[in-house]
């Protein structure tokens, strides 16, 4: 049987360094972000069998049409990564309601509704693994992010309940917390001032990432957990 895994946010960034590992490991993957081009050019740089989908993770019918059309082309998902997410740093006080809500969407509703769409499956086949990628800031909280680290707070609450829901399903949950990682996310950063900051001196690179998800993703007996790979940044936080 094919060993299927959805990455969603696989374009770019932690996704796509997820994705070049599985596919070095002989998964057969779904590349799904909003810009189809931009996951085509994901799929085929991974070469074989790969394939691409569009998909806004923050509408239901869209991740449940999006499902459909993984499951008919490349067959049922047992592996799930939630990548996808996004920022917008500011003062609560100055935050604007409709960045508060886009942020909660993508980063929280978003990964609610891929798990939901993706339970379908996992439970017939009575197996199945997610990693969803959270944040440090999800767990210690950081002046300018509060919405951020709501989203990626509720995260871990969800991941864990969740875990619970499933576990007898045989099917595990689990939760991947970065630090400074070299993404788009963070190329406006202070990086020299930054990297003091973190026991290990550097900032980490999606790959980094990306061998702790796989990790989770392939470990018979972890779940409800959550992996901090931050280069020892919350030792000081």
């Amino acid at each position: 049987m094919d060993k299927v895994c959805a990455i969603f946010g696989g374009s770019r960034g932690i996704g796509r360094a997820v994705a070049q590992l599985m596919a070095q490991k002989g998964y057969r993957l779904a590349i799904i972000a909003r810009n189809l081009e931009v996951a085509k050019a994901a799929a085929s740089d991974l070469g074989g069998s790969h394939l691409a989908f569009s998909c806004d993770v923050t509408k239901e019918q869209d991740v449940q049409n999006t499902f459909e059309e993984m499951e008919k082309n490349l067959g049922p998902v047992s592996f799930l990564v939630n990548a996808a997410g996004i920022n917008r740093d500011s003062l609560l006080i100055r935050t604007k309601t409709e960045d508060m809500l886009s942020q909660l969407h993508t980063n929280l509703l978003g990964s609610m509704l891929t798990c939901k769409a993706a339970m379908r499956a996992m439970i017939q086949q009575q197996r199945g693994s997610i990693v969803n990628i959270g944040s440090i800031v999800g767990l210690k909280g950081n002046a300018g992010q509060s919405v951020y680290s709501a989203s990626k707070g509720g995260l871990v609450g969800f991941s864990r309940a969740l875990a619970k829901e499933v576990a007898g399903k045989k099917i595990k949950v689990n939760v991947v917390a970065p630090g400074f990682i070299h993404t788009d996310m963070t190329k406006d950063l202070k990086e020299e001032h930054l990297k003091k900051t973190i026991p290990l001196g550097r900032f980490g690179e999606p790959i980094d990432v990306a061998h702790a998800v796989v990790f989770l993703l392939e470990s018979p007996y972890v779940t409800g957990h959550v992996l901090v790979v931050d280069g020892g940044l919350q030792l000081r936080m």
